[in-house]
């Protein structure tokens, strides 16, 4: 018999393509890891120290849709690389860190940009604009036995059929190996955490009715609808 005093909360999980479905523990996204979105947000794209953030592992979600959420006048489309782990630990190094990955996914990470812009002029949290429900579409994870690992490729999105973002893996200012050791010396990784691995240029706003197709070289494209 449970000790819980109310029922357990429903696992988040992302399906996998051919069948059954990853359960999610945690969410890291790193920012500004592509130099050209780094300038167009008004930053320096030499390469720094990386920094995270974190959405909520229930706002992925696999559903083909994206309500417009409320509070907001301004939601922008990221394009992203995924990356799933199933496994992790401390202290992890570089040369060991792709053994800890599953697989592969497209997502976005969809922003209140507006409610972003107002947090960091006043130096608060990103969470009211970055995790908010259903903010992370995600497409079918993809097992690294299939893709091998993702180093390289177009990464793209396009809005009703107009391409906005258009880069390639390879100008990740960090690697996925190195974001994988970076967050091990800060958090012990664990399987069934996922990393969102940044965004090219081209990052702009969707209108209700939208249609977004997200396409990453190795992967299933992704067709995300604005409800």
């Amino acid at each position: 018999m449970s000790d819980l005093v109310i029922p357990a909360p429903t696992v988040p999980t992302i399906p996998v393509a051919g069948g059954g479905a990853f359960p999610v523990r945690r969410v890291y996204c790193i920012g500004r890891n592509f130099a050209a979105h780094a300038i167009e947000m008004g930053h320096d794209p030499d390469r720094e120290p990386p920094f995270f953030f974190q959405k909520n592992p229930n706002n992925l979600d696999a559903s083909g849709e994206f309500p417009y959420p409320p509070h907001s006048n301004d939601v922008h489309h990221e394009v992203e690389l995924l990356v799933a782990l199933k496994s992790g630990g401390t202290g992890i190094k570089v040369a060991d860190a792709l053994d800890h990955v599953y697989g592969y996914a497209p997502c976005l990470d969809m922003t209140r940009r507006d409610l972003q812009g107002q947090a960091k002029k006043t130096g608060r949290p990103w969470e009211i604009g970055k995790a908010f429900e259903r903010s992370g579409p995600v497409g079918p994870l993809q097992p690294v036995s299939e893709t091998g690992h993702m180093d390289a490729g177009r990464i793209a999105l396009s809005v009703n059929g107009t391409i906005t973002q258009d880069g390639n893996l390879n100008q990740m200012i960090w690697k996925v190996p190195e974001m994988i050791a970076y967050l091990s010396e800060y958090f012990e990784l664990a399987a069934g955490d996922v990393i969102m691995a940044g965004t090219p240029s081209g990052v702009g706003p969707v209108e209700r009715g939208d249609t977004m197709l997200v396409q990453i070289d190795g992967l299933t494209d992704l067709t995300v609808k604005v409800t």
